[in-house]
């Protein structure tokens, strides 16, 4: 079959402007498609690293906007099985202009050294970390937020509450690295509380614990739980990678549009791929005839056919992923609900797994000309006029 090769090539090309636009059309699709692939991979496939697999978030069972006891951090602690747990508290807030959504980024107030001691692979200078412990007002901030607003050790950073009837001065003392590349910028949890209402002080949104090993994940999540099923303040603990997914819910059923979305588009290829091939077959009968005459084999015909509109897929697919990769740029570049789609891109699998899906398609859609041409007798093949 592949000594048919260079005749498909010489058939998709046949009518350019019909095949230009087949692959503009399979391009574009499959630059939604690819997008909508790498997506669902990142939020629903994508294993977590080391470090993740051990952090779980332990917050109110009714719903994130409900308080916890300062008090848990202690008890949480005590659980056997957890190595450190800290304070992980969203302040909002707005800075400078609230209305530019580029001054949107998060903020956490945390305890500094339980902070320090959870995310060891978080990479920035001793120094810097001892100043973000003896600063009450100091905030530290990851490498990508730093780089977009060109802050530099020093800076002064002004956070005007609104969840928090307070405003934060804060300075900058510290810039660290890590594997996820999302922006944020964190300060000390004790410097909020003194600005609060005595009332309002002894209460955090949630808290981020460390457990000592995998082993000891499943036991840690569900005696955090228990401990304090029967109190005022019932909690829910989870995963890091589940919390994360968990913002998504707010949006509805994340996973069930994506599908839907790739169906929509896998539908869309079919019909676009199997309107080309039909009036590419229909205008050949003819030369499907001589073909036949001339010693061509009933299957020799399906696979050119079938192979001319896999070529022509192909070619719609790769563009499409290097529009794809764009795409993702893009993504990565503006605000994520959640840290995976800050590192998305289009991997080798996703890639490969594209191509063949765009070839796959491109075949489906043309097995019915291809196997209307290979049956048509040469007698009425040689008859027709089109």
């Amino acid at each position: 079959m592949l000594r048919y090769v260079p005749l498909m090539i010489k058939n998709a090309l046949r009518s350019r402007r019909r095949t230009i636009l087949t692959i503009c059309s399979v391009a574009a699709s499959m630059c939604l498609l690819g997008t909508m692939f790498a997506i669902y991979r990142a939020l629903f496939l994508s294993e977590p690293s080391a470090a993740q697999a051990l952090r779980l978030i332990t917050y109110h069972r009714v719903s994130l906007t409900q308080p916890l006891p300062i008090a848990y951090g202690d008890k949480i602690r005590r659980v056997p099985g957890v190595r450190d747990a800290s304070i992980w508290q969203w302040f909002g807030g707005a800075y400078k202009d609230a209305r530019d959504r580029r001054n949107f980024f998060a903020r956490f107030s945390v305890e500094p050294e339980h902070f320090i001691r959870i995310h060891t692979e978080y990479q920035w200078p001793e120094d810097q970390k001892q100043a973000f412990i003896r600063d009450r007002t100091g905030c530290i901030a990851s490498r990508p937020l730093a780089d977009k607003f060109g802050w530099k050790i020093g800076e002064r950073i002004t956070l005007v509450g609104d969840i928090f009837p307070v405003t934060l001065e804060l300075r900058l003392v510290g810039i660290f690295e890590e594997p996820e590349q999302f922006e944020a910028l964190l300060f000390n949890h004790e410097y909020i509380r003194q600005s609060l209402p005595a009332g309002d002080r002894d209460m955090v949104g949630a808290f981020v614990v460390e457990a000592e090993n995998a082993a000891a994940v499943p036991r840690v999540t569900r005696e955090i739980d228990a401990m304090f099923a029967n109190s005022p303040y019932p909690t829910r603990t989870e995963s890091q990678r589940a919390f994360a997914l968990s913002f998504l819910s707010f949006l509805g059923n994340v996973k069930l549009y994506l599908l839907t979305i790739c169906g929509a588009v896998t539908f869309t290829i079919l019909l676009v791929t199997a309107n080309t091939m039909a009036m590419s077959v229909r205008e050949r009968r003819r030369e499907v005839g001589i073909l036949k005459t001339l010693g061509y084999p009933n299957g020799a015909i399906l696979g050119m056919i079938l192979g001319e509109s896999a070529i022509i897929a192909a070619a719609g697919g790769v563009i499409g992923l290097i529009l794809a990769s764009g795409a993702a740029a893009v993504v990565r570049a503006g605000p994520a609900f959640v840290q995976q789609l800050k590192t998305l891109s289009i991997t080798g699998p996703v890639a490969l797994f594209c191509i063949a899906f765009a070839m796959l398609i491109g075949i489906l859609s043309s097995v019915a000309p291809a196997a209307g041409a290979a049956r048509t007798t040469i007698l009425e093949a040689l008859r027709s006029t089109e």
